[in-house]
C-alpha cells in the first residue's frame, strides 16, 4: 500500500529580532501569514518573506514555511 501527501494549506512564518534581553540574547517575535498557496515554490515563499520583511521595522532573523497535507492511500 502506497501513501501520497496532498498539500492542503501553507503558512509563512517570519521571525524578527525585536531587541535583546539582559544577557544579550536576541528577542524574537514571529509574524504569520496564512493562505499561502501550497503549490507555491519555496523560492517564491522566501521571496515573499523578504518583500514583507522590507515593510517591517525589525530585522528578519528566519523564514519558515509550515505545510499541512492530507495523507491518502493510492492503489
Amino acid at each position: 500500500m502506497a501513501v501520497e501527501a496532498v498539500p492542503l494549506a501553507s503558512v509563512l512564518i517570519a521571525r524578527f529580532v525585536t531587541g535583546v534581553d539582559d544577557e544579550g540574547n536576541p528577542i524574537l517575535r514571529a509574524r504569520r501569514w496564512s493562505n499561502i498557496k501550497p503549490a507555491a515554490t519555496d523560492q517564491n515563499v522566501y521571496d515573499a518573506a523578504l518583500a514583507l520583511a522590507g515593510l517591517q521595522m525589525h530585522t528578519l532573523a528566519a523564514v519558515e514555511r509550515q505545510l499541512t497535507s492530507e495523507l491518502i492511500e493510492v492503489q
